[in-house]
């Protein structure tokens, strides 16, 4: 008899069949250019994206693996508004939650904004607000 490891069973689209639901987000058809784009143009939410773009393995990182220096009320809402926008998937474990880019349907709706947004730099001397 052989046993299986749910932690590692994958259900279809490529994520983990034991996963929590994700919190309310907008259905890939209802993404609008214009709300994410007005997600985005907060530097430290760019900051968010970038990170999740470029350092995030493959799982949902909690808000500490940011490293931000924020209360958490602050970060709560900078997350609230990328979720709401469609850029994030956010996932409550237990008290805390998680997130990871979308970026399989912005790259669907929208091709070529994650590359954008990739290449951003913050400006020099500047800290994301």
């Amino acid at each position: 008899m052989s046993t299986v490891n749910k932690t590692k069973s994958v259900a279809s689209g490529g994520e983990p069949a034991n996963l929590p639901e994700p919190l309310p987000e907008p259905d890939i058809a209802d993404l609008r250019l214009e709300t994410i784009l007005s997600a985005l143009a907060d530097p430290l939410r760019l900051t968010i994206v970038r990170k999740l773009m470029l350092e995030a393995q493959a799982y949902d990182h909690p808000c500490g693996w940011f490293g931000f220096d924020r209360p958490k009320s602050s970060l709560t809402h900078h997350f609230k508004a990328l979720r709401e926008a469609g850029v994030i998937r956010q996932r409550q474990y237990g008290l805390e939650r998680r997130s990871r880019l979308r970026s399989e349907d912005l790259e669907a709706r929208f091709p070529g904004l994650l590359a954008l947004v990739a290449n951003w730099l913050p400006s020099p001397g500047k800290k994301p607000r």
